[in-house]
């Protein structure tokens, strides 16, 4: 993907975390229990070193109290002096060496508390050291997660979700006039804004380019707008085309408005028919001026009435009547050419005493409400074959995008011309299916064509939008869960608010279009204030995110959805799932194509993958604290071990 100045067009946002949320900060590095000498393990060895002691302590008593008995019966003369210093003299040795091992006990003991006490020191020494380390460490980590945290809290949640490089061509299947709405003013809005040209063909019969022509006359621009059948006259397709031309167009148009079994076989012979009237004709003809000559070839009606009004000259049209003359009996030229004027009556008016179409940034054709379904299909070819014989060579240096509003009205083939005439002038195309008739289910995202979803209320086109999502392949088949896709909580919230278009009406402004000063909407930052205020997508988004806590809930995720049958049928009107070709096969984004998030702080012109990634180190482990060991054993003197 390129930047956003290469003038790629955008369909929507997506609503994605780029820095994942860095859950809880690091815990601080708990100190452990500072080291001590502890109570129970000195009393513990001083009970222990007493009974270690207590034979030396029975000897010791009993040889000194011994020897004092002895000494006061010899004083007594009971012994001899002898007898009595020699039995006092032992009981002494006795006394002197119990109370020597009582005396090495009691320095040994304080030897182990004393080196006891110097371990201690020495590991509370250690504990401190590393837990200063582990402080430091905690600092730095804590910085990262600030960092991380903060990057989550301000980052962009809607990023621009744009076309690949070399996709020319959008098919949108499904969707609602609010929806198309939203689509168009966003992606019209960013084409206009970069300097491109829009022309938009509506064949809707409801409003669905009224917030963009809205907008585009808030932010100084003047579109053009033609509202069928009333503005034919000022709308001039026709004139500046050669013959062959002008009978392709006028060929098309008689083939969608007959039999459609009969169009293919009868295509050849009304071109030739066609040829043939305009070549009598010469020049460029109009429309009504090709009827008259029809109504000659084919006597019917009195052609001093048309040569009267200016339609055909008198020699024109006895050239005409000497042609179907000729043919004798064989009615079928003549047949052919009164079922075509039937045809092309409907355009009789088209483009009468209009000058070259005005050039305007921005140019809406549209039908009216109360034109009929044939009536429309009629309408649709015409203006749709036209513009496939009018696209320039090549676009301007801001690019040219058409957008085909009701496509589904229109014949196939009629669809492939306009595709391959947008093509060969790189221009790009955006058509909208309303339903999906078994001719345009092929033609959906054909070649490098980028395929939408929007809301599909008829369950068998949702099944058939769905297996060309390839939901069900990605999802092992169609009892499959199928890719999960988050859906946004402000795309609920506001398409569940929006006015459908279908209640308003588009104001022509043709009649005095040619004098007036063509404006542009080369301003990002002030056609996204002017969504706000000029839109009713813009005024629905601004309210549902008028306080902080509205707009924290807005951007929350609402739920997650699969890309099947049954959710297609229940997306938001603004939602759209995009597929399209990328380099590990086709790619699925669920897009809100809502104009009014283009204004919202949270929203980016760069795509998810341009936006700069998450960065930092890990959290910190919680630490332990340091392993100071078990106390040393206390060692027996006398055996010389543990």
């Amino acid at each position: 993907m390129t930047s956003p100045q290469a003038g790629q067009l955008q369909l929507g946002w997506e609503h994605a975390s780029a820095f994942p949320d860095p859950g809880p900060p690091p815990r601080r590095p708990t100190p452990p229990d500072a080291a001590r000498l502890g109570p129970d393990w000195a009393a513990a060895q001083r009970r222990q070193e007493s009974q270690l002691n207590r034979p030396l302590k029975v000897i010791f008593c009993a040889a000194a109290g011994l020897g004092v008995l002895l000494a006061v019966l010899g004083a007594a003369g009971s012994f001899g002096p002898f007898l009595t210093g020699l039995a006092v003299t032992c009981c002494a040795l006795v006394a002197a060496v119990s109370g020597y091992g009582l005396w090495q006990g009691e320095r040994a003991l304080r030897s182990r508390m004393a080196e006891e006490r110097a371990r201690i020191a020495r590991a509370r020494e250690a504990q401190e050291s590393e837990l200063f380390a582990w402080q430091a460490e905690h600092a730095t980590q804590m910085q990262a997660w600030q960092a991380r945290q903060l990057a989550y809290e301000q980052q962009k949640r809607w990023y621009a979700v744009r076309l690949p490089d070399r996709a020319m061509r959008v098919d949108i299947a499904g969707g609602t006039p609010g929806g198309w709405s939203a689509m168009l003013t966003t992606a019209a809005a960013g084409r206009l804004a970069a300097g491109g040209e829009v022309t938009v063909l509506d064949l809707t019969g409801s409003a669905v380019a009224l917030d963009l022509t809205s907008l585009a006359r808030a932010c100084g621009s003047d579109p053009l707008v033609w509202v069928l059948p009333g503005d034919l006259p000022r709308l001039d397709l026709a004139g500046g085309l050669g013959r062959d031309a002008l009978a392709d167009l006028l060929s098309a148009v008689a083939a969608a408005s007959g039999e459609p079994e009969l169009a293919g076989g009868r295509r050849s012979l009304d071109q030739a028919i066609l040829e043939r009237v305009i070549g009598v004709l010469g020049g460029q003809p109009a429309i009504a001026s090709v009827a008259a000559g029809l109504r000659a070839l084919a006597q019917a009606g009195e052609p001093a009435d048309d040569v009267a009004a200016g339609l055909i000259t008198a020699a024109q049209a006895a050239q005409l009547t000497a042609l179907s003359g000729r043919a004798g009996s064989d009615r079928t030229i003549p047949e052919r050419a009164w079922i075509l004027e039937s045809h092309l009556r409907k355009l009789a008016s088209a483009g009468a005493g209009t000058g070259p179409l005005p050039h305007r940034d921005l140019r809406v054709i549209a039908l009216d409400r109360r034109v009929g379904a044939a009536s429309s299909r009629v309408l649709g070819t015409y203006l749709t074959v036209a513009l496939s014989h009018l696209l320039p060579e090549t676009p301007g240096p801001g690019g040219h995008t058409l957008f085909v509003l009701g496509a589904d009205k229109l014949p196939g083939d009629v669809l492939d011309r306009l595709g391959d005439a947008c093509d060969r002038s790189a221009v790009g195309l955006v058509l909208t299916y309303r339903q999906l008739p078994a001719p345009i289910r092929p033609r959906l995202g054909r070649g490098h064509a980028v395929l939408a979803v929007m809301r599909l209320e008829d369950s068998e086109d949702a099944a058939v939008a769905a297996g060309l999502l390839g939901a069900w392949i990605s999802g092992g088949g169609p009892s499959g869960p199928g890719p999960r896709m988050a859906l946004a909580q402000l795309t609920e919230t506001v398409g569940g608010s929006i006015t459908d278009p279908a209640s308003g009406t588009y104001t022509s402004n043709t009649g005095e279009a040619g004098g007036a000063a063509p404006g542009r909407l080369d301003d990002r930052d002030a056609v996204s204030a002017e969504i706000r205020t000029s839109t009713g997508w813009g005024m629905a988004t601004a309210k549902a995110t008028a306080d902080g806590d509205s707009l924290a809930r807005a951007l929350e995720r609402s739920r997650e959805i699969l890309a099947g049958p049954d959710e297609i049928r229940q997306l938001p009107v603004s939602a759209m799932i995009v597929s399209y070709p990328g380099p590990d096969g086709r790619q699925l984004v669920l897009a809100d194509v809502n104009p009014g998030i283009g204004g919202l702080a949270a929203a980016t012109g760069l795509t998810l993958a341009e936006a700069p990634g998450p960065a930092g180190p890990p959290a910190v482990p919680d630490r332990p604290g340091p392993n100071l060991g078990p106390p040393p054993r206390r060692l027996d003197w006398r055996r010389g071990r543990p």
